[in-house]
């Protein structure tokens, strides 16, 4: 693991790493944040993924998580969104697929199934280099993300509910499965058959049978894909369906940028803080 950068803030360190990823068979790039707190011993670790078109650095350079971070005592590990570089298949021009919007799965179609396998990656590869490298408890984890990467948090979670005492979402796509902007993605990936598409679905993984015991979610009023693209409401049918708790906080006047995601950063980070303790 190469050290790309350092950088005192709020107390902690915000940092920069790259490493030689097996699962995904390119160079990873990744940012870390580490609270004063784990000078004293192993703290929380909450995962945050992006969404499309974005690399580790929108949320850490946009963001504003630090100082709550700080606050509460929990490390933040923001993940890139999917392979990049050199001799990775893509499809220039396509912000919807290829670099930049892994959507957090395994492909299973050629030429995507070499490299993008985003999933292997945040679920199992990159947590033993955290734990590894980093004073993280792994035993108490929670995981966010924003629009692409909301929609990997929830399925993540409703996947791996024993590791996972949090998980919250800014915008989420609730159904890929159906949305404009995430279906041809799912069927270049996976392939035609819809019934793999379900274990990266939320709404889908929750109809399937699959729990956790509660969300949050914040998606803004003047989000502009809000309707082709997010659909909260079909999440929280099926969450009403399942008996899962569900907060929807539907924003009024918000969009989809940053400026709304930190708006309510805080407020994330403290309902995760709260259940990893």
């Amino acid at each position: 693991m190469e050290t790309v950068s350092k950088a005192l803030s709020h107390g902690g360190i915000q940092g920069v790493y790259k490493h030689e990823a097996e699962s995904t068979g390119c160079p990873m790039t990744f940012a870390v944040f580490v609270p004063p707190q784990a000078a004293d011993g192993p703290v929380p670790v909450l995962w945050y993924l992006s969404g499309l078109t974005c690399t580790h650095a929108n949320v850490m350079d946009k963001g504003e998580y630090r100082q709550a971070a700080a606050r509460h005592g929990v490390i933040i590990v923001a993940p890139d969104t999917s392979p990049r570089g050199e001799g990775i298949p893509d499809e220039a021009g396509n912000w919807q697929f290829g670099s930049g919007a892994g959507f957090y799965l395994d492909a299973t179609q050629a030429p995507y199934a070499k490299n993008y396998r985003m999933w292997s990656y945040v679920t199992g590869e990159l947590p033993a280099l955290v734990a590894k490298n980093f004073p993280a408890d792994m035993s108490r984890q929670g995981i966010f993300g924003h629009s692409m990467g909301g929609h990997g948090a929830l399925t993540i979670a409703l996947t791996y509910p024993d590791r996972f005492k949090s998980c919250s979402a800014f915008a989420p796509i609730a159904q890929p499965m159906t949305a404009g902007w995430s279906k041809p993605a799912l069927e270049k990936y996976l392939g035609t058959d819809e019934s793999a598409w379900r274990a990266h679905d939320a709404t889908a993984l929750i109809a399937d049978g699959h729990r956790f015991p509660e969300f949050l979610v914040d998606q803004g009023t003047a989000d502009s894909f809000l309707q082709d693209g997010l659909r909260p409401w079909l999440l929280e049918e099926e969450c009403k369906k399942a008996g899962i708790a569900l907060t929807l906080n539907m924003r009024e006047g918000y969009d989809h940028s940053y400026f709304f995601i930190s708006s309510f950063m805080d407020d994330h980070i403290a309902w995760a803080a709260a259940r990893l303790k």
